[in-house]
């Protein structure tokens, strides 16, 4: 181990194309393989709208985090942001906290949903396949960026491959004569389910958070981040609108809520063997928890440069120059969260605390803003973007909670 100057910087290898594929993959990730089944209860046939405006909510959010990641390429993300608006430690370090805690609970989430997919090719207790999945990551994670963005360049576009055969596979079938348009249990109308259903959507949509957490291994940050963000964010908002509307074009949300594998359950249906799509969907969700893990190792880095968590959190190996210390705390913690939660319950608390720092890191950008111009940002955003990303944010969190109540 050396932490002397020369290899106490991360390496940037990341180019626009691999960071783009690298917010995106964690996005369809966590998304469409393992969620669509919980998000169909939830909303219905108005799934599609629930992603839409999930997608919305998010790049509110994500624009503003292009204009702090623009003027601040900076590891710890969040805590950079808090910090340079109110200088208050504690709360940086709260914020810093609390996003890696989603990063822990959303791998363990789709460490859950690799358990099912397994089960297409062997039956294996979900604990065992879940503890074999976290030894994997961490030591995939700790063996350096290049190798974990190479692994997320290439799953990624398997993934992409994967969205676009289920499409091909539906205009194959029949489709439904009636759709059933109710929503969850509980649900009065068809905004409550939309909105409910949002709720749990934006889980999947907060792939520009890990992001800005390997800025520091970034090529060019201050033009690249803003634009992988815009790109991961869109394209994965194209990839859920035309798959929502495929499957719900030969499903019922009660055929999709019924399954651990639900794409892999459409293609059975449909005569072909699920394997395929089976594997594809394994790939993928070991695709979101990779990313998962390598960010919220990545700001455990960056905030104990910042002595904001133990000073051994920012030691790195000297020859892969990665967090080794952090990323083995991250792993041990995923491992814990998926064996105790199931799968929803992991992503609504996920997507709770998610909301929160959304709402404070567009406060910060205000506050920021309203102070001085930063000359060396290489994007800017009027302030009523991020005002919008908090009355948004907010909104969701509360219709949340008011329904639960």
């Amino acid at each position: 181990m050396s932490v002397s100057a020369e290899s106490s910087s991360l390496k940037r290898s990341m180019n626009l194309l691999t960071l783009s594929f690298y917010g995106l993959g964690t996005i369809i990730g966590a998304g469409i393989y393992v969620l669509i089944g919980e998000l169909a209860d939830t909303a219905g046939q108005y799934m599609p709208v629930s992603f839409l405006l999930a997608g919305a909510i998010a790049l509110l959010t994500g624009l503003s985090y292009c204009e702090l990641s623009s003027r601040y390429p900076i590891c710890a993300g969040v805590s950079v942001y808090v910090d340079r608006a109110w200088g208050l430690n504690w709360l940086s370090a709260l914020c810093g906290w609390l996003i890696i805690l989603t990063g822990i609970v959303s791998a363990a989430a789709i460490s859950n949903g690799f358990a099912g997919y397994l089960g297409v090719f062997v039956e294996l207790e979900a604990h065992w396949a879940i503890i074999f999945l976290c030894l994997v990551l961490g030591i995939i994670a700790v063996f350096g960026i290049r190798l974990s963005a190479a692994t997320v360049f290439l799953v990624t576009t398997i993934e992409v491959a994967g969205l676009a055969y289920i499409v091909w596979i539906t205009y194959g079938m029949e489709p439904l004569a009636t759709q059933n348009t109710a929503t969850q249990a509980g649900a009065d109308s068809a905004f409550s389910g939309i909105l409910l259903g949002s709720f749990l959507a934006f889980y999947a949509f907060i792939g520009f958070e890990d992001m800005v957490n390997v800025v520091e291994e970034v090529k060019r940050p201050r033009v690249n981040m803003p634009l992988g963000i815009i790109l991961s964010i869109a394209l994965a908002s194209i990839c859920y609108m035309v798959v929502a509307f495929a499957v719900l074009r030969v499903s019922s949300p009660a055929d999709l809520a019924a399954g651990n594998a639900p794409l892999a359950d459409l293609v059975e249906r449909s005569g072909r063997d699920p394997g395929f799509i089976g594997g594809i969907s394994l790939l993928a969700v070991i695709n979101g928890a990779l990313v998962q893990i390598i960010m919220a190792s990545r700001v455990l880095y960056g905030m104990g440069k910042m002595q904001l968590a133990p000073a051994g959190l920012a030691q790195i190996a000297g020859k892969t120059r990665t967090p080794i210390f952090a990323t083995g705390l991250v792993t041990a913690m995923v491992l814990v969260f998926a064996l105790l939660l199931p799968l929803e319950s992991l992503a609504r608390l996920t997507s709770a605390v998610m909301l929160v720092i959304f709402a404070i890191v567009n406060l910060a950008l205000i506050v920021i803003k309203s102070r001085s111009a930063n000359t060396e940002a290489g994007f800017s955003i009027p302030v009523l973007i991020p005002a919008l990303g908090i009355l948004s944010s907010l909104f969701l969190l509360g219709y949340q909670i008011w329904n639960l109540f």
